[in-house]
């Protein structure tokens, strides 16, 4: 008899730990970027591509870890990934330790951008974690289980911009890294020795052919299995003009939730000249809400009839207003309540973007979320150098006008958006009257359900 190792409660856990370690590095140079950019004489532009470059790294590669993950498992992906981050915190430790302040000159710019890079890598367990979750999990489950690892591991970069500043203070730059690599090689200890595949691909390391473990698996409770290949999924999925739609608006709502929270401590310094502990405590306050209710967005998209796509729009308008506000205010008092509302917005919508998944793509579920994860999260790296252009050109008041690009970027997704709830109305209303049922009949959860 195979002995299965670990639990869907642990298999939960571990995951979320990883995620929180590995997307601790979405706040690396938030904190510290004005540091960098004294010492080395840096201009906005190199800052906004300093502060965003862990994104780079972190969106890209969740398209190939994610699908790594059908073949191997997610525990062989999130190690590889934990341990490129590693490489990177340990690299920039040691020139924060032994260069800054006195030796740290713009030659090191090209190294800090490559080791920022490397650094980043931990941001794309995500998508390694989605898959690996959810192949531990019965489906009635997911959305509460999804829910927890997205949550709580969306917390890491608010947090960390809260205690990086404090840090800061007492301990130093190098001091600072030296400690947030440590929280790094715990956090990937620990995933080391508590994660675990799915039964399914335990079954398979054991010796069975695919069709033996599934049968094996489905009988100890595994629902959820890889349906076809990857490369497949991805080809049909790229096809659908749907995904494409839910790119832009993860682009707009998730890829700025990363840059905002790599932007914002320098904007609040800059713009307001707050001092570097205020602006991490008003960074935290942003990315912690963002973080907590994406939860309440995925049960309110769970609650509401045509819940993802009513969601998104109620999301995207709020966050429309919010950046509406930052660009637009010139006072402190009004441009705090402007980040609560773009906070909200995009947590919010983060959920319903994944609701909205299945349903949108249901021939391709697992293709589709690896393009809105990936390059949905490539905001992240292109955002920050677009605001930080309005400031190489206005100064000073560019930081409030760089704003301008969350307005663009929230009415195109409302229209993708709109498109999307209509479109989706007449699909099912279309296949209703075809098969003889009342549109409340014909479901599309129903056509997933078919495909997984």
């Amino acid at each position: 008899m195979i002995r299965i190792e670990g639990t869907p409660k642990r298999a939960l856990w571990s995951a979320t730990l990883g995620f929180f370690a590995g997307f601790a590095a979405v706040a690396l140079f938030g904190p510290s970027a004005t540091r960098f950019q004294q010492v080395m004489e840096l201009g906005p532009m190199a800052v906004g591509f300093l502060v965003a470059v862990p994104a780079f790294s972190g969106s890209l590669l969740r398209i190939p870890f994610s699908a790594w993950v059908d073949t191997t498992g997610g525990r062989k992906p999130f190690l590889v990934l934990l341990g490129l981050s590693l490489v990177g915190m340990a690299g920039l430790t040691c020139v924060t330790w032994f260069f800054y302040p006195a030796r740290l000159t713009v030659a090191f710019y090209p190294l800090l951008l490559f080791l920022g890079v490397l650094s980043g890598c931990g941001i794309a367990t995500f998508t390694v974690g989605i898959s690996q979750v959810s192949y531990w999990f019965p489906q009635r489950q997911q959305g509460r289980a999804l829910a927890i690892f997205a949550g709580v591991g969306n917390l890491a970069p608010g947090l960390f911009s809260l205690f990086l500043p404090l840090a800061l203070s007492r301990l130093g730059l190098g001091g600072s890294y030296i400690l947030w690599f440590c929280f790094l090689a715990a956090g990937t200890a620990l995933y080391a020795i508590w994660g675990r595949n799915s039964t399914y691909f335990q079954l398979q390391k054991h010796g069975l052919t695919p069709e033996e473990a599934r049968i094996q698996a489905r009988e100890l409770g595994q629902e959820l299995f890889p349906a076809r290949s990857v490369m497949e999924s991805l080809r049909i999925s790229a096809r659908v003009w749907r995904t494409w739609a839910l790119v832009w608006i993860y682009f707009t709502t998730f890829g700025g939730f990363i840059a905002l929270t790599a932007w914002l401590p320098t904007y609040w310094m800059k713009f307001f000249g707050v001092s570097l502990v205020k602006a991490g405590m008003l960074t935290a306050a942003f990315s912690i809400l963002a973080s907590l209710v994406r939860v309440g967005g995925g049960i309110l998209a769970d609650q509401l009839q045509e819940g993802g796509e009513n969601t998104a729009i109620l999301a995207l308008l709020i966050a429309l207003v919010g950046a509406l506000v930052m660009t637009s205010s010139h006072q402190f008092e009004l441009s705090v309540p402007g980040e609560i509302l773009l906070a909200v917005g995009m947590g919010v919508c983060n959920a319903a973007v994944f609701k909205i998944v299945p349903q949108a793509v249901p021939e391709a579920v697992g293709g589709a979320a690896g393009w809105v994860g990936g390059l949905g999260a490539f905001g992240g790296f292109v955002i920050p150098p677009v605001m930080a252009f309005a400031v190489h050109n206005l100064g000073t008041t560019g930081y409030a006008i760089g704003f301008v690009t969350f307005v663009f970027l929230t009415l195109f997704s409302l229209s993708m958006a709109w498109i999307l709830k209509y479109t989706r109305e007449f699909v099912v209303l279309q296949t209703g009257q075809a098969e003889g049922h009342s549109v409340r009949e014909t479901s599309v959860p129903r056509a997933m359900e078919s495909h997984r």
